[in-house]
């Protein structure tokens, strides 16, 4: 068990919000780092500084499709008086050896290709006739309908400063420079930034394997008819889309009958493939809650700061909560009530920093705001007790969606906040002022 679960605690004691958490952040550390190819690293979290080994541009190319000239040659250019330049070859995007640029000269060039030796600055072809001899051109011919284009003669049309529309050499960044810190979280920008700087691999924090399973022997899964007394399972979807949006790499098992040792065993099977593990349902005091029996007797209950620990919270909805770890590797458990809403608030609560956590991020919780109440009827909720609502906010306000059953999913379907009642407050009038959790 982890230090703080053994705290002194009498039958009816309840643990607060911020006791449970902390005991849960003081167990999960961050999951031990790896190198990883780019696209296997999206989502992770580097733990290393990056920095850049070859400037970005690595030369000065061009930012147009045109023509690379030197200055002098254009100065005073004008529809009614053309340069006239001799076209000396092209130079395309990925050309070794371009060719020269003499007094008089001029090549062909493509967006993306090194400015060559001579060019002071390249001229659009629009600012051209493109070759052709037939006044200002749209666009150049493509070189394998029209080589000849790469030879002959341009007339240019507008002069040009020195360095125009050259992308110069480090004008993203410079050798030596930080490219990305540690603790950078790698999405599409940051794994284009790593590729163009020349990595192929990086060393990150992996995204956590978290295993998520429902229990109840009436649980059905979706898609198949309903027999009396039966529900479908909608937990566990909501729980592994939720990791996943928390960043995890989360595996959904389908739900698990009220039976303490095939939940006992499919638990043991689970752990070989799983960082985390979070259970919905069988945590309260009913007969069939057999989440704390079959965790009674799996894993490492006789291993030093092993065993689950099933306490009741002060909070509503989600009272019942169990935590600890399992198994060889000490793999962190939490088992979450099953009543739909309870689940879900257990998870942002609690579930969502520890994968945070494990991922090496130190932005654990999601953001929170001061809003005003926006209600017809003034919010009341028991003393002692921390509430958590659903709401929809927006500009400063926040409006309550359903009521307080933890059993309204098409509310918490509409709802994008949590209003937080504090324990030492049973009411709140309508334009008074509340904390939200802003779920997205």
């Amino acid at each position: 068990m982890s230090s703080a679960a053994t705290r002194p605690a009498g039958p009816d004691d309840l643990w607060s919000v911020d006791e449970h958490l902390e005991d849960i952040l003081a167990t999960v550390r961050p999951l031990e780092p790896i190198e990883l190819q780019l696209l296997d690293a999206q989502g992770c979290v580097l733990v290393e500084n990056v920095t850049v080994p070859v400037s970005l541009p690595p030369f000065d190319n061009s930012s147009m499709d045109g023509y690379a000239v030197r200055v002098a040659d254009v100065a005073g250019a004008s529809e009614e008086f053309p340069a006239a330049l001799e076209v000396v070859g092209d130079v395309a995007a990925g050309a070794a050896d371009p060719v020269r640029v003499g007094p008089g000269q001029a090549a062909r060039i493509m967006t993306g290709a090194p400015l060559p030796p001579g060019a002071e600055a390249v001229v659009p072809v629009e600012w051209t006739d493109g070759g052709l001899g037939e006044g200002p051109a749209s666009g150049m011919r493509a070189r394998s309908l029209a080589p000849e284009g790469a030879e002959g003669q341009v007339h240019v049309y507008r002069p040009v400063e020195a360095r125009a529309h050259v992308r110069a050499e480090g004008s993203d960044v410079r050798a030596g420079e930080l490219a990305l810190k540690a603790g950078t979280v790698l999405g599409a920008p940051q794994i284009a930034l790593l590729a163009a700087i020349g990595r192929g691999t990086v060393r990150v924090h992996p995204r956590p394997r978290v295993v998520v399973l429902s229990t109840g022997s009436e649980l059905v899964q979706p898609g198949e008819e309903l027999a009396p007394g039966q529900i479908h399972d909608s937990n566990s979807f909501a729980l592994t889309a939720a990791a996943r949006d928390a960043g995890a790499i989360a595996y959904r098992v389908g739900a698990v009958a009220d039976d303490a040792e095939t939940l006992r065993t499919t638990i043991e099977d689970q752990l070989i493939r799983a960082d985390l593990l979070v259970t919905t349902g069988g945590v309260s005091v009913g007969a069939y809650d057999v989440v704390k029996e079959a965790l009674s007797s799996v894993g490492d209950e006789d291993e030093p700061g092993g065993g689950v620990e099933f306490r009741r919270l002060a909070m509503q909805p989600g009272k019942p909560q169990g935590f600890g770890t399992i198994g060889p590797d000490h793999t962190p458990l939490l088992a979450l009530p099953g009543n739909p809403v309870s689940s879900y608030v257990s998870f942002e609560l609690f579930v969502r920093p520890a994968i945070r956590a494990l991922m090496g991020l130190t932005e654990l919780h999601r953001p929170r705001a001061r809003a005003v109440l926006k209600a017809d009827a003034a919010l009341r909720s028991p003393r002692g007790r921390r509430q958590f609502l659903r709401g929809r906010y927006a500009d400063g306000e926040v409006t309550p969606v359903g009521g307080a059953g933890s059993h309204l999913i098409a509310a918490l379907a509409k709802a994008d906040a949590l209003i937080v009642v504090p324990e030492d407050t049973e009411s709140v009038e309508p334009g008074g002022e509340v904390e939200v959790v802003l779920l997205g």
